[in-house]
């Protein structure tokens, strides 16, 4: 790490100084570093706000471009546009990811439509990008108008803990609406975080260009390019089972037992506070990259609903834009019913995520881990929606509903009938659930590939990636 890190975590960097941080040392050379606008006189600089071009991380090329809030508020005009669309186009070009680091206040107003011109020319260059390259954007600061649209068209939004970004300022919206906030009760990392708007928060500058590059190491230079392998590491412990109460109704942290699967310190978990009732993450396993999506019981109770379903959605399509395997861990009770949730359009959401697993070409493996009820089982990857392989916990349930509720319907007349109902509906639940939830009926019927034991599950996960990596080697060289 260069001098740069030991910058005090409350002074703004430089572009300079944050393109160091993301680089390896000595490898950033600059593109149109001398470029300036015509439009502002003597008020003209030369690189015109923003600092672009090409480094390396991890000895991989990569483009990178910052802006300068230091010169006119990181605005941008026509010739600051050109050179993050140049550094774009390098990109594409070179099949290489693009890191921005964004912090801007819009528009400038001295270069009126020729500044809209150039955010349209960049938001083109962005969706163009999409799913061809990984774009990653990085929040050091204040970013409005403009200035937010462009990240939120790409695969990775990073915020500092003192950023904030919104399409309309603090002063505006007292204006026009009459509300009176600040820029961080508007759109600082609080509010994101919890949207969806931002995958992942950082402390300060130095944090932000670590996360980005630990993202770079999870993925490929490029859609269709090899994923970046490293030497295997041990999981945190050895029995990720040990972490999954047997009680079905108790709750505990999924993300406790994915540790416990794989490589020690590679879970990197994405959109950690949206939705927080699904965990997607990226993660290693034997030294590969797979993407991780679960359900998660610590938040209310792992149930799917309108928001995990988008965020779920997202996650898939992503992962499939870029070749990254998908390792599935299930224990959901469905999704989540009443008013609110069909207001908000859970049908319409729900479908996203069945349509994101249905079409990914991608590696796919399901692991149920406890319960997979009704439509949630067949969104969450199942067999049948076009898992690769299917594996199940022992004591793991699969089936339309609980044992519970579904002798409530079958056995209606016989339970209100009887003297003690609720020995009765005990008894009635137990006998469905050996007859059609458990995982070893499920497997005898073919819905589920094997029976496995927690501890076996890296092992059998290992197996399964490393032999479809080792069909696709086959096919490019044939």
């Amino acid at each position: 790490m260069s001098a740069v890190a030991a910058i005090r975590a409350d002074e703004r960097m430089s572009p300079h100084e944050r393109i160091e941080l993301l680089c390896d040392e000595g490898t950033f050379e600059p593109v149109r570093s001398s470029v300036m606008s015509p439009k502002l006189g003597a008020r003209a600089r030369s690189g015109d706000g923003v600092v672009g071009g090409l480094g390396r991380v991890d000895g991989r090329p990569v483009a990178v471009y910052a802006q300068d809030a230091a010169y006119l508020g990181g605005s941008l005009g026509a010739a600051h546009a050109d050179t993050i669309h140049r550094v774009m186009q390098l990109a594409q070009r070179a099949r290489v990811p693009v890191v921005g680091f964004i912090e801007s206040g819009g528009a400038r107003m001295q270069e009126g439509t020729a500044a809209l011109g150039g955010y349209g020319r960049i938001f083109r260059q962005n969706v163009l990008l999409t799913g061809v390259v990984p774009q990653i954007s990085v929040i050091g600061g204040l970013s409005a108008g403009g200035g937010c649209y462009s990240p939120a068209l790409t695969d990775f939004v990073v915020m500092t803990e003192n950023a904030a970004m919104f399409l309309t300022g603090p002063g505006v919206v007292k204006d026009v609406m009459g509300e009176d906030v600040t820029a961080h009760e508007l759109g600082g990392r609080k509010i994101h975080e919890k949207n969806g708007v931002t995958d992942l928060v950082a402390a300060d500058d130095v944090g932000s260009a670590h996360m980005a590059r630990s993202l770079l190491s999870y993925l490929p230079q490029h859609a269709g390019g090899r994923l970046p392998r490293i030497l295997s590491v041990n999981p945190d412990f050895s029995d990720p089972g040990a972490a999954v109460p047997s009680d079905p109704r108790q709750v505990y942290d999924m993300r406790t037992a994915l540790r416990g699967i794989v490589d020690g310190g590679s879970l990197m978990e994405i959109a950690p506070k949206w939705a927080r009732s699904l965990v997607t993450a990226f993660a290693r396993i034997d030294g590969r990259p797979v993407g991780v999506i679960a359900n998660q019981p610590r938040y209310m109770g792992g149930v799917l609903d309108a928001d995990s379903s988008q965020k779920g959605a997202r996650f898939v399509e992503t992962c499939d834009r870029y070749g990254i395997p998908l390792a599935v861990f299930v224990d959901t009770p469905g999704f989540m019913p009443g008013t609110r949730q069909e207001q908000a359009g859970v049908i319409r959401h729900g479908a996203t995520l069945v349509r994101a697993f249905a079409q990914a070409t991608v590696p796919r493996v399901t692991v149920v881990v406890r319960k997979a009820y009704g439509g949630a089982y067949i969104t969450m990857n199942s067999k049948d929606l076009g898992a690769d392989l299917a594996f199940a916990w022992p004591g793991a349930e699969l089936g339309v509903m609980g044992a519970q509720p579904a002798v409530g319907v079958l056995h209606r007349r016989e339970l209100a009938a009887a003297e003690d109902p609720v020995a009765l509906r005990d008894e009635l639940a137990l006998a469905y659930a050996e007859e059609h939830l458990g995982a070893e009926v499920a497997a005898a019927a073919g819905f589920v590939d094997e029976v496995i034991e927690p501890q076996d599950t890296r092992r059998r996960l290992a197996w399964a990636f490393g032999a479809m990596d080792d069909r696709r080697a086959l096919k490019e060289i044939a």
